[in-house]
This record gives structure tokens, sequence and C-alpha cells, in this order.
């Protein structure tokens, strides 16, 4: 009775492990597809860059989310600032190495400018584009052939944009939106997101052309600001490390563009870069990254964007979900 008995425990339990087994390969798979996965969105289409990559580091982190996310149609990258064909070769390595050479870059209006170009022996090392068509007449015949399509990227001083106004208001109007990062509302510029930040500064990127910049918060064309209240985030040793031992040619460029933005004279910079330019690109992949709040903005004389009353005329993001973009921004650059 008793070996008759054991018999058939031992059979129950190898039914019940029969039973069980599917239950427990397929669950591990029941959790990946209810744990919440990252899903993002792009949401811009068309866009056209104008940016002054070269100085800080955080153009061309910018960058290359741009070239790594999906769903963006890159019409082009104008060079804005000081050495603007110094940018154009360095825009033309940095496409060439990650294989997006077939891509349009134009010229823009060359200024002076006090800021050191950081990254100017790797851009030497690229080519000036032949014909360099001037970014001016690039940008209007683009928003021309697809009115009302067009995102501009404004991710510099705003020198081409405000000549542009200048020359043909009525075409730049029918730009579908401008998405910059410049401006201070409410927070200025801080060393640290564990220090309280000064109060609202006058911005690099508007204090530089300031009357541009009175041109395009005129202009009546959408815009979506990013200023210094949500783009002071900053690129830590830990992700610096995934992503300069990555191995693939953006993460290589961008490896080199880092130690050379390091290895320059920057008495008021440190190792660690600020992604103030990358966080207007991930808002376009997802725009819960940096929700917006609609403000009426006025830039003043000596530069500042003041916050006053009346109709708003930009979209203006105050806080930066920076879990939400540290994981879009690494998950996309290290694919």
């Amino acid at each position: 009775m008793l070996a008759r008995a054991r018999r058939e425990l031992k059979n129950a339990l190898r039914s019940a492990r029969s039973a069980l087994l599917p239950a427990l390969l397929l669950a591990p798979s029941l959790c990946l597809m209810c744990a919440p996965q990252p899903a993002y969105a792009a949401q811009a289409g068309q866009v056209i860059v104008d940016t002054d990559i070269g100085d800080d580091i955080d153009d061309a982190f910018a960058l290359g989310l741009l070239l790594n996310s999906p769903g963006f149609e890159i019409l082009g990258f104008t060079s804005a600032w000081g050495d603007t064909g110094l940018r154009m070769q360095l825009l033309q390595r940095l496409l060439r190495e990650t294989g997006h050479d077939g891509i349009p870059i134009a010229r823009g209006i060359a200024t002076t400018s006090m800021t050191p170009f950081t990254q100017a022996r790797w851009a030497q090392r690229g080519s000036l584009p032949e014909p360099a068509p001037p970014a001016v007449d690039f940008l209007l015949r683009q928003i021309r052939q697809h009115p009302g399509q067009i995102t501009l990227i404004a991710l510099g001083p705003l020198t081409n944009i405000g000549a542009a106004i200048t020359r043909d208001p009525a075409t730049f109007g029918k730009l579908k939106r401008v998405v910059m990062m410049g401006g201070s509302v409410r927070a200025g510029y801080r060393k640290s997101e564990y220090a309280a930040p000064r109060p609202a500064d006058k911005e690099y990127n508007i204090a530089a052309d300031i009357p541009a910049a009175q041109k395009l918060f005129a202009s009546g064309v959408p815009i979506v600001m990013m200023p210094l209240d949500s783009t002071q985030v900053r690129l830590d040793e830990v992700e610096r490390g995934a992503l300069f031992g990555h191995g693939s040619p953006l993460t290589d460029a961008l490896t080199l563009l880092y130690h050379q933005w390091t290895d320059s004279y920057q008495p008021w910079s440190s190792t660690t870069p600020t992604l103030f330019d990358a966080v207007p690109v991930a808002y376009l992949a997802d725009r819960g990254i940096c929700p917006t709040t609609p403000l009426r903005i006025v830039v003043d004389q000596d530069g500042y964007t003041r916050e006053q009353p009346g109709a708003p005329n930009a979209e203006v993001c105050l806080a930066l979900d920076k879990r939400l973009f540290m994981e879009l921004f690494m998950q996309r650059l290290l694919q």
C-alpha cells in the first residue's frame, strides 16, 4: 500500500510539473509585455537645424540625438554665428563619418564671435562643401517648397533667422514652427541642480543677437521655447563612460569632439557637459519630456526674455522630466 501511494504521489507531482512548466516559461514574456516600455513618438517630420556647432559641446550631442532618431526628415543644416565656414566643415565631417553625407549644409552669415571655437582641430579635417548655398537662401527656398511643413530647430544665435525674416517675412511665416533653445524666463544659469538657480539671466543665444531675437518673437510664427529653466541637464560620468565606450561611428565622433572641448581653454567650464541643445530635439521626439506653458515673451533691449501679460506668442518649457530625457537620450545614442 505504501509503495503504491508513493507511486501515485510521484505521478501527481510529475503531472503538476508538466502543467506548470509552460506557464513558467511564458511568465518572463508576460512580465516583459506587462512592464512599461519606453514609447517615443517622433513629432517633427521635416526639420532644418540652425546650429553654432563647434563652440560648446551641446550642439554635437543634440545633432547626434537627431541623427540617431527615427521619424525626422532632415532637410538640411545651416551654420550660425562666428566662423560659419569652419562650422560647415565640422558638419560635413560629422555627417560623412556617420553615414549621413547626403544631407545639405548651408553657410550662415559670418559674425565676430568672442567664444572659443573649441572643436576647430576636428573641424579643420572636414571639407567645405562646394557650392555652399547661403543659409538664408536655403531656408526660404525650403519653406516655399514645403509650406506649413517645416520645423526649424534653432540651436544658436538667431542671426540667420532674423535675416530671413527681414528679407521675406511672408515666406518665413509659412514655417510650421520654430523650436529653439534660448532665453531665461524664471531661472538663470546654475552650476549644479542642487544649488538654487539664479534669477533670470541674459542667455547666450538671445543676447548674442538681440535684434534677431526680437524679430523672431514678433514674427507670429509658432515658437516652442526651451530656456535655461529646463535645459540645464548634465551628462554625468557614468553616461559619458557608456557613450564613449560604445564604439559606433557616431559615439566615436562625439568622443573626439568632447575631448577637444575639454582640452580647450574654457575657464568657466568643467568636464561635465550641459546638454542645453539636446532638449529641443528630445522634445520633438517625445513632448512628454518637456511640457509647455503658453506665455507672452518679449525680448528687451538688454537681451532678457521677459514674461509679460498679453496674448501668448510662445509655448515655453519651464521644467524638464530629466528621467525621461536621459532614458531617450541614452537609448538613441547607444543604438
